[in-house]
């Protein structure tokens, strides 16, 4: 009886591997959108309750699952995609820019990262980063507000990951005694969580600013304009994020930090 099943099978999907043959009634095929298929193909037999069906499936990623088939690179997919929400990229979702005028504003105000980066002491290797890393911000902002569709994204978030590395370098030369641990955790989540690493190492500087005021009471006047230009461009920030489509709230945020970079170059002096 089982010599006899095995007879029917159709000879070109006898003992190809991976192909398994059920049982199934009609025939189907289905072709969603995103690019997998399944393709259901009767065979039918003598024996009217010995239909069979070939599944096919084809994924996005490119690749092919025959019957339950697993290829080795589908499990570390699958293990990539379980990782927690820390080492998860930024979803960017800014909505500004809706008109020329928004984003001339918006890459004008841009600029003055450039020239604060240009103008910053260079003494030191760790003064050098911090100096390029404030170039590279002025740059990221200007091609994310220039961009448009599916490459917006990506500039988006190299504008993020950029603000995150200067706070880094800025911390690092204010303190040549962060931990290396905190260092090379920042540069890990860096990437994936440019946003957390930003508020943690403008902490440090916000600590190193006050502590520096102690000692060098010369500073008072521009920690005074630090303070207000901080707590000024984080109402425009939450505004922003708040109100994505209100014009120039923006380029007010913009304003607002390039006065705090400033002040914050005084302590590189």
């Amino acid at each position: 009886m089982g010599a006899q099943r095995r007879s029917r099978q159709p000879r070109p999907l006898r003992g190809l591997y991976g192909v398994q043959l059920v049982h199934h009634t009609s025939f189907q095929q289905e072709l969603p959108s995103k690019g997998r298929f399944q393709l259901s193909n009767n065979v039918n037999s003598e024996n009217p309750g010995d239909d069979r069906r070939l599944l096919m499936q084809f994924e996005d990623n490119d690749n092919l699952k025959i019957s339950g088939t697993t290829w080795p690179h589908d499990h570390l997919r699958r293990i990539w995609q379980m990782r927690p929400a820390c080492l998860r990229p930024v979803q960017c979702s800014h909505l500004g820019d809706e008109s020329l005028a928004e984003t001339t504003a918006n890459v004008l105000t841009s600029i003055p990262f450039i020239f604060l980066g240009i103008q910053a002491p260079r003494k030191r290797l760790s003064d050098m980063l911090y100096a390029n890393s404030l170039v590279g911000v002025g740059f990221a902002s200007s091609l994310y507000h220039t961009s448009r569709g599916e490459v917006r994204k990506v500039f988006r978030w190299a504008d993020y990951a950029m603000i995150a590395t200067t706070a880094v370098c800025l911390s690092t030369a204010l303190r040549n005694d962060n931990p290396k641990l905190l260092v090379a955790a920042s540069a890990v989540l860096l990437p994936f969580q440019p946003l957390l690493v930003s508020a943690i190492h403008t902490g440090i500087m916000e600590v190193t600013f006050a502590k520096r005021v102690v000692s060098e009471p010369e500073l008072r006047k521009v920690h005074h304009l630090h303070t207000a230009s901080s707590v000024v461009g984080a109402a425009f920030f939450i505004a922003d994020e708040l109100f994505p489509r209100t014009p120039y709230l923006h380029a007010a945020w913009h304003l607002a930090a390039a006065v705090g970079v400033a002040t914050c170059n005084k302590l590189l002096k």
